[in-house]
């Protein structure tokens, strides 16, 4: 009863102080009334004395913890999004290999490029991280004072990086090397891979990331088309530019005609690529990068133009498939092959899984046959290596739509590589909204991921580690397979509704990967 008096009177007192308008600071207030004063007198009144020498003004009320907020459940989370089609995933424990929650985890559905993810660890594994591709100039005859009294050869050899730059130095390296003059012919060899056409056919044809494959590559085997509007019509160039170089290119000619649509036409022709755009779609100037249908032509023709700068001129164009055996004159090494995967997780080029996924195919059963043949290689190898037997590949970039994966497949691989040390230094920071809602890549929760887009299908998968240090692996993948089935070749650039159902996609891997990181994270409590 005495400490409910005390209460009383405490209250009493600062509802007084309350209404003292005329004291306009605490300072003022405590020169005017002694604390200590205060504190002796309501003591004594209710005879505690000392024991509340050290009290404070208010007194102590029990303060309530703020609870946590309930983390929605999964299928709460796909409800709320509301996005058509099916939704996969499973995520684990990397630590323990634990499976912590699933949905529709054995289905098969496209990984679009997290395929990428499973292509870098083949060819890592096939080939060694150290692994360089090399480009060749090969003299097939003597050289004698200057004169090659032969053919020279430019062979490629799978390097999925080589640019203008490289070529530029294999030029400057074969005069180095005293060739002045050749005699005999100029041929490029291409023959270490299979040629295709299109990474995917069902493409349009003037996407520069469906480009077409071989032995040798140059500027990911894509050709910039720049146009500019004059007073008697446009005016346009094909190159092979880089940071130091601008080479023209012959090989592929672009004629600009009067019409709205199609914007793109192309027409395979001997010895080039021929391509038609419409006035109506050009505006009055801009550039693009398009795909090059017959790589080592357009190899060939460049270094024929870099030749020619270091005073050697070159005959046409010969593209053969046998191998040559002369005396390599010059020769370009790629970086080792960590940082050539590391690039290709980063900005996800195509051309580079394809060249890199089928050389480690080359070096298990031979030059494959085609790139669905290369990729049940690297499909046999993921079941071995990792379990992965529900997967079921078309290529090695994720690019055909035809290609399976289950989440459960790649979450097993996931862990198995992390606790090795494989992959995750490789893949890119995935962005995660802070507490403002502004995505960033640095933030409590640490996310290290490959995507994977097509229109209507999306993907993600790597790893989460929480504010606590718990580390998840996860694979995520979603896909409107009726709607993308409804697309026709020519509306699968920029299809109608894509971008933003791509959009709710990656807002769905978002929130699922959130309630990972708190509901698995050891200090959470629900």
């Amino acid at each position: 009863m005495r400490a409910d008096r005390l209460h009383r009177i405490e209250k009493t007192w600062i509802r007084s102080l309350v209404r003292r308008r005329a004291l306009r600071s605490y300072g003022e207030m405590t020169q005017r009334i002694s604390r200590r004063f205060f504190l002796g007198g309501v003591a004594a009144s209710v005879g505690l004395g000392p024991a509340l020498a050290d009290a404070p003004l208010v007194s102590l009320r029990p303060q309530l913890r703020p609870r946590q907020k309930p983390v929605p459940g999964a299928q709460k989370l796909i409800a709320d999004a509301g996005l058509p089609g099916m939704v996969a995933f499973a995520v684990a424990d990397v630590k323990s290999g634990v499976g912590l929650e699933s949905i529709n985890a054995g289905a098969g559905l496209p990984p679009a490029s997290v395929a990428k993810a499973l292509t870098a660890l083949y060819a890592l594994d096939t080939l060694g991280a150290d692994h360089r591709f090399e480009t060749r100039v090969f003299a097939e005859g003597p050289v004698e004072n200057g004169i090659l009294q032969g053919d020279l050869v430019l062979a490629g050899g799978a390097d999925p990086t080589l640019d203008t730059e490289g070529l530029a130095r294999l030029a400057a390296n074969l005069k180095a090397a005293g060739v002045r003059e050749v005699r005999g012919a100029f041929k490029v060899y291409d023959g270490v891979l299979p040629r295709i056409h299109s990474i995917d056919p069902g493409q349009p044809d003037h996407l520069g990331y469906s480009p077409a494959i071989s032995g040798i590559a140059l500027n990911f085997n894509r050709v910039h088309f720049e146009w500019k509007r004059g007073t008697s019509g446009y005016s346009v160039t094909m190159d092979a530019r880089t940071a130091n170089y601008r080479p023209q290119v012959a090989m592929s000619r672009m004629t600009v005609v009067s019409r709205r649509m199609p914007v793109y036409t192309y027409e395979p022709a001997p010895g080039m690529d021929r391509w038609t755009v419409a006035s109506g779609a050009l505006g009055g100037g801009g550039a693009r990068w398009l795909p090059v249908r017959k790589p080592a032509l357009y190899a060939g023709d460049v270094f024929q133009t870099l030749a020619r700068s270091q005073g050697i001129v070159l005959d046409k164009v010969q593209v053969v498939q046998t191998a040559p055996t002369g005396r390599v004159l010059a020769r370009h090494a790629s970086a080792p092959l960590r940082d050539i995967v590391r690039g290709m997780l980063k900005y996800s080029t195509n051309l580079t899984a394809e060249m890199v996924g089928m050389a480690a195919s080359s070096g298990r059963i031979g030059t494959p046959a085609s790139l669905a043949e290369s990729a049940a290689e690297m499909c046999r190898w993921a079941t071995d290596a990792y379990g992965m037997s529900s997967t079921l590949l078309v290529d090695h970039s994720g690019l055909g739509d035809a290609s399976r994966m289950a989440p459960r497949d790649l979450v097993g691989a996931l862990v198995q590589v992390r606790r090795a040390g494989i992959l995750r230094p490789l893949l890119k920071p995935f962005a995660m909204p802070d507490a403002s809602g502004r995505l960033v890549k640095a933030g409590p929760v640490a996310v290290a991921a490959k995507t994977g887009t097509l229109n209507f299908v999306s993907g993600l998968g790597g790893f989460v580690t929480a504010s606590d240090g718990t580390e998840l692996a996860f694979a995520i993948f979603t896909a409107d397979m009726e709607r993308r089935s409804r697309l026709k070749r020519s509306q699968r650039e920029r299809p109608e509704g894509a971008r933003a159902w791509n959009g709710q996609s990656r807002g769905l891997q978002r929130k699922l990967i959130e309630r990972w990181a708190k509901v698995y994270a050891k200090g959470h409590k629900a």
